[in-house]
């Protein structure tokens, strides 16, 4: 592939900010070129978000990246808050006027937009490893990156960092204009994948005092499962059998429903973390994603947040790209921030609502099981986390 020396956007990162706002982009007549340190069957099988909200959903069949999605996702008009051995289900479309979400695994969408990528858009380079971003004061930005051995420098007009948390965009930021904000959570999540179809239609949320659980999918024949583990956890130290009997006792409901069990074919241990950075733009540079900000999985936010980030973004950029307009680039930081924030506490909200503090007393498990009956009880509750969870239009 013949790659240019030049571009008006470079874009470090084949994650789904990255190659959704190339897609966006290129539909814009702007060109770009994205540089992905990984090789392309990693990028497609890294095992990461499932739940789209309705603005991504609106936006991948607007830019032509929803065909397989609407064919093979799941729709999902609601979820299950599951306590005290009770089911509450949580209706969207009757709480936020019709609004809802989608099962889609990450992988998926990534390889439909990588796909579209190679077919008709710019520039997609596997294993380019970007190891510097230059000129930035100067407002003459470039990217340092090495491929098949060699560096070589891709100048342009715009840097976007899509590259995650411990990616080289964030770091160019100067430390006395960087701020960061994050807070560290006493649990991890012991996630598998199962070859066993869901034993729920819908996601189920459930508190316990031996700790969450989570009931989720990938497709109809494979459920997703999640399990509160203490920081650290090996998931070597939880053979199957143990992993199954644990969740049937945080799932245990008054009733006949049973945890449907069957083949684990993958196991991981995810920290839970909440971070933001400050300001999201410096100069030509822009971070977008991971690079930005990360919300622990409760609130089904990581994913969608980047969306919300890239369309911002490329529709600034389209402004800029037509008129020479910088005012939507100049506010991309606080647009993007103000929905970053939003996100930000309602994940901590489901994450500390549902979990057990390993530390915290009886007193304060009173306050969690207040707040789902509230949840539970209250429709103006339920439409609170409802709209939160199903995500306000993108802006």
């Amino acid at each position: 592939m013949s790659v240019p020396a030049r571009t008006t956007v470079a874009i470090i990162g084949a994650g789904p900010a990255g190659l959704l706002l190339a897609r966006l982009l290129r539909r814009s007549g702007i060109d770009s070129v994205v540089l992905e340190h990984r090789d392309r069957a990693y990028v497609e099988q890294r095992q990461r978000a499932g739940i789209l909200e309705q603005g991504t959903i609106d936006v991948l069949r607007e830019c032509g990246a929803g065909e397989r999605m609407d064919r093979e996702g799941l729709p999902h008009n609601g979820v299950e808050l599951r306590f005290d051995g009770r089911g509450h289900r949580i209706d969207f479309p009757s709480l936020t006027g019709g609004r809802a979400v989608m099962v889609y695994a990450q992988t998926e969408m990534v390889k439909d937009l990588v796909a579209l990528q190679l077919a008709e858009g710019g520039p997609l380079l596997f294993e380019a490893r970007a190891v510097a971003i230059e000129g930035l004061e100067a407002g003459q930005p470039s990217v340092r990156y090495v491929h098949e051995g060699r560096e070589h420098t891709l100048a342009c007009d715009f840097v976007v960092g899509c590259d995650g948390f411990h990616g080289i965009a964030r770091a160019a930021v100067p430390s006395d204009v960087l701020r960061t904000f994050d807070r560290e959570y006493p649990y991890s999540w012991l996630g598998i994948m199962a070859d066993v179809p869901p034993s729920s239609d819908e996601l189920i949320y459930a508190h316990s005092e031996r700790g969450f659980a989570l009931l989720s999918m990938r497709t109809p024949t494979v459920s997703r499962l999640y399990l509160q583990v203490p920081n650290g956890t090996d998931p070597a130290d939880w053979p199957d059998e143990r992993i199954w009997d644990e969740l049937d006792l945080r799932f245990a409901v008054d009733g006949d429903w049973k945890l449907e069990r069957g083949p684990i074919t993958s196991k991981s241990v995810t920290p839970m973390r909440s971070f933001v950075t400050e300001p999201m733009r410096y100069g030509p540079l822009f971070l977008a994603g991971d690079a930005a900000h990360i919300v622990p999985p409760t609130g089904a936010k990581g994913l969608n947040l980047a969306a919300a980030d890239v369309v911002v973004l490329a529709r600034a950029l389209a402004r800029w790209h037509e008129t020479g307009a910088a005012d939507l680039l100049d506010a991309y930081s606080d647009t993007c921030l103000r929905r970053v924030w939003r996100a930000e506490h309602f994940s901590y909200f489901m994450t500390t609502t549902l979990h057990p503090d390993p530390a915290q007393s009886d007193f304060d498990t009173r306050l969690q099981l207040s707040q789902l009956h509230r949840v539970a009880d209250s429709e103006a509750a339920a439409a609170e986390l409802a709209q939160n969870y199903v995500g306000s239009p993108f802006e």
